[in-house]
């Protein structure tokens, strides 16, 4: 129901709370700069306009665009998780990292070459 004074509708705090945590987790992949923004948008195929807004932390992104976000991000998986209180769940991100980190690092020595880039 709308307030019956007032010109502004009330905010949600969980809202708020949810947008920064992505703005968080986005930031920390990516960063802020225009090739993160373009990163974000190939993930998603969200506007500019709204991956800025979810940068800033001003938005949160919809349902479809959060699990896009969430393939392709183990930071914007990982702090959902904890903020679920599912932090026992980030041990197996943890575990994936860390085995990707160990393949590129015996293919280095194996071959003396460039490791992989990680898609």
């Amino acid at each position: 129901m709308l307030p019956k004074t007032g010109k502004s509708l009330p905010q949600r705090q969980a809202d708020i709370t949810f947008a920064e945590l992505v703005s968080a987790a986005l930031t920390e992949e990516v960063g802020e700069t225009h090739r993160g923004v373009k990163t974000l948008m190939r993930w998603t195929g969200a506007s500019e306009r709204c991956v800025k807004h979810w940068l800033a932390g001003t938005h949160a992104p919809s349902g479809s665009h959060l699990l896009a976000l969430m393939r392709h991000s183990d930071e914007l998986l990982r702090h959902l998780l904890i903020a679920a209180g599912r932090r026992e769940a980030t041990v197996g991100l943890e575990l994936a990292s860390l085995r990707f980190k160990l393949r590129e690092l015996l293919l280095m020595m194996d071959d003396g070459g460039v490791p992989p880039v990680r898609h």
